[in-house]
């Protein structure tokens, strides 16, 4: 299953907002098939572990996902595997879907397929944390994004980057698995960022701004691509009715009138966003953790000290957050330190880990 599970990190970045899942077909405790979800619209996992198995009567196939038992962009991968008359099927986690959710188990149950089900759940559903939120409660996942300097601060007086350009790639690796991007507008002010991933590979996230007075220029970056990238500006339901705002949708933006953060999440998943990324400024990123909304961490540091003269925007303290499953890895000289909070531990019913 840990194979499995490699395999399905494979597809990540490639098959949102379908999950990442991998199969293994093994007979006599050797690998005789392998496949994963490659990308969005293409054949499942389990169908790839079959096209690249010559024999799969009688072998058993782990799989990191539940099969789907629907007719979507593919067929079902339930009739496959019953057709290929394997003998057993080792399931990581069940789909909590409401086209799933056990379903295509019991169909294999019912075709004398021996399943069993929860070998290395706990790194499935941390796999596809998002789709398993939005899937089991109608709920976006929400990241949160900052990068600072070693002595504790978001940005420099002078508008160069904190960290160095490796750091900035995973940062667009990242922004290509998330369905939406939001700012604050002192972002926007500040720096007219574009919030596009980069180099741009088909997927185009929404981008959104918090702007409850509608300050946003109307010559910025954001509103001059709004036409080819969608974007999103939340503002106070009064505003709406401003010259301003008819002439931000003339120029292609959306706009939403919107009280709160958690009316706005409930809003995005409405509107299908599995994962928020949050690239706000302190402000922002300090109301999401106050507020109790962040899923998971993701914060970058740079070896750097820009003391009391260089400093731009300390991080508002919030209630103490403890991150659960952390990893730390390094981009060049940079540090990244990612983490689950205890609302992302509780949306998909992970085990308390105790932190490394």
């Amino acid at each position: 299953m840990k194979i499995a599970l490699q395999l399905a990190e494979r597809g990540l970045g490639n098959v949102e907002p379908n999950p990442a899942v991998g199969a293994l077909i093994v007979r006599n405790n050797k690998i005789i098939g392998k496949g994963y979800h490659r990308k969005f619209g293409g054949p499942h996992a389990e169908i790839n572990a079959l096209g690249n198995c010559k024999n799969p009567g009688g072998a058993t196939m782990y799989i990191t996902l539940e099969p789907c038992c629907h007719f979507g962009k593919t067929g079902p991968c339930t009739d496959a595997l019953i057709a290929a008359k394997l003998k057993r099927v080792v399931v990581a986690t069940i789909d909590p879907s409401k086209h799933a959710n056990g379903k295509g188990i019991k169909l294999l149950r019912k075709a004398g397929i021996k399943v069993d089900v929860g070998l290395c759940g706990d790194e499935a559903r941390l796999l596809n944390a998002p789709f398993m939120k939005l899937a089991k409660t109608g709920k976006c996942w929400v990241t949160l994004k900052w990068a600072q300097s070693a002595d504790g601060f978001l940005a420099r007086t002078d508008k160069r980057w904190i960290t160095g350009p490796k750091s900035r790639q995973d940062v667009h690796n990242l922004r290509r698995r998330v369905g939406a991007i939001l700012v604050g507008i002192n972002t926007v002010l500040k720096d007219d960022p574009l919030l596009t991933p980069r180099p741009a590979r088909g997927k185009k996230p929404l981008r959104i701004v918090l702007d409850n007075r509608l300050r946003i220029p109307l010559d910025c970056q954001l509103l001059s691509t709004a036409k080819k990238f969608p974007v999103l500006i939340v503002t106070q339901n009064k505003m709406l009715r401003t010259k301003k705002a008819k002439q931000i949708i003339g120029r292609g933006a959306q706009l939403l009138g919107c009280p709160d953060l958690p009316l706005l999440l409930r809003e995005l998943a409405k509107r299908g966003i599995q994962r928020l990324l949050v690239e706000g400024g302190p402000t922002v990123i300090g109301s999401f953790l106050k507020a109790g909304l962040a899923d998971e961490i993701f914060e970058y540091i740079a070896p750097i000290i820009l003391g009391v003269k260089g400093r731009a925007g300390m991080m508002p303290l919030a209630a103490k957050t403890i991150l659960h499953y952390a990893d730390i890895m390094r981009f060049g000289d940079d540090m990244r330190i990612t983490g689950l909070t205890q609302v992302g531990i509780k949306a998909i019913n992970l085990k308390k880990e105790i932190r490394k």
